[in-house]
């Protein structure tokens, strides 16, 4: 799989610029803030609807304008598929697959299968849980696009799960009724119950495929100082298994077991929104005990992980290293460069072109204001 080629139109710094790409490797090479980042932002959200840089869309509008439009030709064994999607903050997205106008965004998740290691990837391992779950999530929807939909339903169970909850709070508070507002309670526990135990089972199934990578791909970016390990981690207790009727039974007793804390609280304390991935580096947790290096090191092979899991599935994602070699070593960037250098498509982005491994010294663009020029 590849990228031939890639438009923006009102996108983040860009009015308009088109860059045609081939497979093997393209370096882009332009000082900070001349909108490196912002070109392979609009491909990561190709692939994931999303952007690893923002939480909400209105950012990736350039200023002054009302919408953005992607627009991205990926080319797989040899078929042709054109995604175009354009991006209106405050509004529902809307989304083409060659031409045609799809029901749904989420539609054109798995037309472009890529991996992004940027600089905000170190929150993977120092930052709060929801970076981890949702490094999970990107991947499980990578492998499966159904679970853009398992998500969206949990999601939306979630949510309106704890508005219920919240009333009862609120209306417990000045002496309401707490009964009549729950009424519906046990209707919302069933539904987050199914959805939440379709999402579990996919997370941990998805845990113990990517475990030997994530172990593996550390070795290698390490040179062997320290074995790296993951482990789902889940208030439902360990050892759980991918059995779905199983873990909705689970959810739906320690929902019931938690119920006075949630009222008390007004908000749903059970499910996988609740839940962490755990990263070991030798016996000991790498949050809180590993070094910068070490972290650096343990977050490239989550995204290294998720890449090599990928082509165990047969396609080839690209491959996209964002300002990431100014981060490593000497040793590190050689390394790291043997790792990826047989990639089918690898974009890598620099301020600095001596910072690339001269392996990976492939066709080259020069990023200014606005611009994109293939040197």
């Amino acid at each position: 799989m590849h990228v031939r080629r890639v438009e923006l139109t009102d996108f983040r710094s860009y009015e308009r610029v088109a860059v045609d790409l081939d497979p093997g490797v393209a370096v882009l090479v332009g000082s900070n803030g001349m909108g490196k980042t912002n070109l392979v932002e609009a491909l990561g959200y190709v692939a994931t609807l999303d952007s690893h840089r923002v939480a909400t869309d209105a950012p990736l509008v350039r200023a002054g304008a009302s919408s953005a439009v992607i627009r991205c030709e990926i080319v797989h064994d040899g078929r042709e598929l054109l995604v175009e999607l354009e991006i209106v903050p405050g509004k529902a997205n809307r989304a083409r697959l060659n031409r045609s106008p799809v029901r749904r965004s989420r539609e054109v998740l798995g037309a472009l299968r890529m991996v992004l290691f940027a600089p905000e990837d170190l929150e993977l391992v120092r930052g709060d849980p929801s970076e981890r779950r949702r490094y999970l999530d990107e991947l499980l929807v990578a492998r499966q696009p159904r679970y853009a939909g398992v998500r969206a339903d949990y999601d939306r169970v979630v949510k309106q799960r704890n508005a219920l909850l919240r009333t009862a709070y609120l209306t417990r508070k000045v002496g309401g009724t707490r009964g009549q507002d729950l009424s519906t309670l046990a209707v919302w526990d069933q539904h987050l119950a199914h959805h939440g135990a379709e999402l579990l089972a996919g997370r941990i199934e998805l845990v113990a495929a990517l475990g030997p990578h994530v172990t593996k791909a550390y070795d290698a970016v390490a040179a062997g100082r320290s074995s790296a390990a993951v482990a789902y981690a889940s208030r439902l207790g360990d050892g759980l298994t991918p059995d779905r009727p199983a873990l909705e039974q689970a959810l739906l007793a320690s929902l019931a077991e938690r119920r006075q804390a949630e009222t008390e609280r007004g908000v749903t304390l059970v499910g996988p929104h609740r839940d962490d991935l755990t990263l070991v580096l030798g016996d000991l947790p790498v949050k809180g005990y590993a070094s910068h290096g070490e972290s650096w090191s343990f977050a490239l092979a989550l995204r290294l992980a998720a890449y090599d899991l990928l082509r165990t599935d047969g396609i080839d994602p690209v491959l996209v290293l964002d300002d990431v070699f100014a981060e490593l070593d000497a040793g590190r960037r050689e390394r790291l460069a043997a790792l990826v250098s047989d990639a089918t498509q690898l974009l890598v982005t620099c301020a600095v072109a001596e910072d690339v491994p001269a392996d990976l010294q492939g066709a080259r663009y020069d990023v200014g204001p606005g611009t994109v020029t293939r040197v």
